[in-house]
């Protein structure tokens, strides 16, 4: 085992997943889905809070994190050479460039399909409101579309938005609730894909029932 492999499991196993548990608190539903296959997939999730990735992370069998990776801006994450290299190798950032300097801004995520990892994405893109879902984005599509064979696999998240916020640097100790659905297939057709992924995000939304946050 390299040192780099083993730096990234002492920071999930020891760091990240102690600290969710017992200073937020994680209330998980159907997590064998996660477990289902070994194979090169991806994992679909609404996005609220800069928690969001480092708990879907945690979620993994420690076996399995050094095979996961998840799209985050790169403007963000990689604004030192330090913070990069600690983005891309612990926490394990696929640096994606939304600022338009690349044409081809999905290229390193297909990239790391390619080599076998499993992608965490966020289809709403940036973070939204606190609790609230905002419109899918198509990137996920043309990812599916280009690897017809690959599954993807949806993730439903409550609460994080209410524990880390959007423009908030204090965390805040909430019951988190996450929901995994079943896996999903390729269509053939981006709009037919996207119109089921968000049915498929409604029903995960109602099965945990999450109260409206005021």
């Amino acid at each position: 085992m390299g040192l780099v492999r083993l730096l990234r499991i002492i920071f999930y196993a020891l760091i990240v997943r102690p600290f969710l548990i017992f200073v937020l608190g994680l209330n998980v539903r159907n997590l064998e889905k996660l477990y289902v296959s070994d194979s090169a997939r991806l994992i679909a999730a609404n996005h609220n809070s800069h928690l969001d990735a480092l708990v879907i992370m945690s979620l993994f069998k420690i076996s399995q994190i050094h095979q996961v990776k998840f799209v985050a801006a790169k403007d963000y994450f990689c604004r030192t050479p330090f913070l990069e290299w600690f983005s891309i190798n612990i926490i394990g950032i696929i640096p994606i460039d939304r600022n338009g300097a690349t044409k081809d801004p999905l290229g390193p995520v297909q990239n790391a399909i390619k080599e076998g990892y499993t992608v965490v994405i966020f289809p709403e893109g940036s973070r939204g409101k606190p609790e609230k879902r905002e419109n899918l984005k198509f990137g996920v599509a043309k990812l599916m579309e280009c690897n017809p064979e690959m599954k993807l696999t949806p993730v439903f998240m409550h609460g994080l938005g209410k524990s880390l916020p959007r423009g908030e640097a204090l965390l805040v100790p909430f019951i988190c609730y996450i929901n995994i659905g079943d896996e999903m297939i390729w269509s053939g057709n981006k709009k037919t894909f996207m119109e089921q992924l968000e049915i498929r995000f409604d029903d995960l939304e109602k099965e945990i029932s999450p109260k409206d946050w005021k």
